[in-house]
């Protein structure tokens, strides 16, 4: 799992407009923008290839680029999102991922890449309000022949699987106490985060680097034991549209 690529999407002006299910207000534009820079250099900083699209106005949500496929070493899949304001995202991903690798899509079901946790040769697939059976089920005829394994959760609190779960290398999961003795998670180390610093659970792991939102001093405390460099990065204006570090790109 060496990621070598990563496509993004500039933040739209209208990207407030976009959905959230917390209220926390709405996201500064400018700062959102700012926000976005930092990240797209910090891949690129950690040796990435990075492609950013323009921004899409038509589609608010259109910069959390990683609800709209699954990207595997020897495919990549487009997703049908759940929301149906989302669905019109993906006419404008596809091409470009048709560039790296072959296409297959979801075409009735319905599924977000953020529900979808790749680890190595498992695929730990969120059953959400965004993603649905039958959605897992096409997934799992394109992803299964490939000799990948797929595991399904139910995800009763949280927008997505990644907004409870994610790999941090090393054979270990960041992930809600909820969640920590999930039997499907058995075979992993465990680190469960704090209640009040949950959102931070959302820490992308980039080839033995972990990137994490700044301003959670506990968790950084324990991943920074975790003995893999860390680097902290604004997030505050995607907090507020449910957006976090891993929905802002596409790697592989």
């Amino acid at each position: 799992m060496h990621f070598t690529n990563a496509i993004l999407r500039v933040p739209a002006h209208t990207c407030a407009s976009g959905l959230t299910t917390v209220s926390l207000g709405k996201p500064d534009f400018a700062r959102t923008r700012e926000q976005f820079t930092h990240y797209v250099n910090t891949l690129s900083d950690l040796n990435l290839t990075v492609t950013v699209l323009p921004a899409n106005p038509d589609f608010p949500d259109s910069h959390f680029v990683e609800d709209t496929a699954v990207v595997l070493p020897e495919l990549a899949i487009i997703t049908h999102p759940g929301a149906p304001s989302r669905e019109g995202e993906v006419a404008t991903i596809e091409p470009v991922l048709s560039r790296f690798k072959r296409i297959e899509r979801i075409r009735n079901g319905r599924m977000d890449g953020g529900d979808v946790l790749m680890v190595y040769k498992d695929f730990f697939v969120g059953l959400s309000a965004r993603t649905n059976a039958a959605g897992i089920d096409e997934f799992s005829e394109i992803v299964e022949p490939l000799g990948y394994r797929v595991h399904r959760i139910e995800v009763s609190a949280g927008l997505h699987l990644k907004s409870i779960v994610n790999y941090i290398g090393k054979n270990t999961l960041l992930l809600n106490a909820a969640f920590s003795k999930h039997r499907a998670f058995s075979g992993f180390d465990r680190i469960v985060v704090a209640s009040d610093e949950e959102y931070a659970g959302n820490t992308l792991w980039i080839n033995d680097t972990l990137i994490m939102p700044i301003a959670y001093p506990r968790l950084l405390e324990r991943l920074e034991k975790h003995g893999l460099p860390v680097i902290c990065v604004p997030t505050s204006e995607f907090k507020k549209m449910d957006g976090g570090l891993t929905c802002l790109s596409l790697r592989f």
